[in-house]
């Protein structure tokens, strides 16, 4: 059985940063790709950042293009994503995502049906 915690989420100010966690806890490969995704109240999910098994290769949303950075542990089992220069409209859950699956890094990375496992979603709040 694979878990996914998030950490790290919370309340900031426009303008500041935070960085979120997620551990990948239980037996799997560590040739996954990792996505984390976000979803407003009333917004369909959306795609934020997405890291394949070597780390080498990242991809971004247009949005958080610049201004967050999504980067992975295999020896720990942890994937990080940092973002700076919050606005109020990054107010949103976030949720870690894992694919099971060794594929192309490009393929449906930034599409929620890639990933199978997800995580319960931690709330990230920016106040104006």
């Amino acid at each position: 059985q694979v878990q996914l915690v998030e950490s790290g989420g919370g309340l900031v100010q426009a303008g500041e940063s935070l960085r979120l966690s997620c551990a990948v806890v239980g037996h799997i490969n560590n040739d996954y790709a990792v996505g984390w995704f976000r979803q407003a109240p009333g917004k369909e999910r959306e795609f934020v950042a997405g890291i394949g098994w070597s780390a080498v290769i990242q991809k971004y949303s247009d949005d958080m293009k610049g201004r967050c950075t999504i980067s992975r542990d295999n020896a720990k089992n942890t994937v990080s994503l940092q973002m700076n220069s919050l606005k109020p409209d990054d107010t949103a859950e976030y949720y870690c995502a894992v694919d099971r699956i060794h594929r192309p890094f490009t393929v449906g990375v930034g599409s929620a049906w890639r990933y199978f496992y997800w995580g319960q979603g931690i709330q990230v709040t920016v106040s104006s």
